[in-house]
């Protein structure tokens, strides 16, 4: 277990010092960097995982000590993987800027196409159809009321015609009263009362 151990140890110290090199290598060499330290990593938890079928055969006295290297270890691994996964995000988004960037330099702004339109034709075809219902019921009520009016002014012609002739009994029943100079006119004027 001695001999494993101590090779994976070593290979964890040489990925540390190759992460420096990740923030200073170029473009083209950042993918090769980063490829051969993952294959590290992977390589160290496989080591890992004999190193732990290794810890578990040790003798009793020196078992728990060999598990809390190896955990270590395994600490130390796991925090090289996450660190160079934030890398490779970072790197990630910050090309995704540069090439929105880029798009967005290189791209040539136009007005507006003249389909920019917005659909109101069905909108104001409804309103005025509302408008002109409206208008109707407000004729249609206009022309039921000067039809109640005329209806009501024939009424009462008709009342005092037919009390036209027996005067007496239109006092009695309080028509002339009621009309006041109205029916003293057309009293007075049998030939208005007809066309007025």
């Amino acid at each position: 277990m001695e001999p494993l151990y101590q090779q994976t140890h070593k290979q964890v110290h040489e990925i540390q010092s190759h992460m420096g090199r990740l923030e200073t290598a170029d473009k083209q060499s950042l993918h090769l960097v980063e490829n051969e330290i993952q294959a590290s990593i992977d390589q160290i938890f496989s080591h890992l995982e004999r190193l732990e079928i290794l810890s578990s055969k040790e003798p009793p006295n020196k078992r728990q000590n060999a598990k809390l290297r190896v955990d270590q270890l395994k600490y130390d691994v796991q925090h090289l993987q996450t660190a160079l996964r934030n890398f490779q995000h970072r790197r990630y988004a910050r090309e995704q800027q540069e090439r929105q960037r880029e798009e967005l330099l290189s791209r040539t702004f136009t007005t507006n196409d003249s389909d920019t339109t917005i659909p109101m034709d069905s909108s104001l075809h409804f309103n005025s159809s509302l408008q002109k219902i409206h208008h109707g019921m407000d004729d249609l009520i206009g022309g039921g009321h000067s039809i109640l009016d005329g209806l009501r002014a024939q009424r009462l012609t008709l009342k005092v015609g037919a009390f036209l002739g027996d005067r007496e009994e239109a006092l009695r029943s309080g028509l002339i009263h009621q009309l006041g100079t109205h029916v003293d006119v057309l009293v007075t004027y049998p030939r208005v009362l007809l066309f007025w």
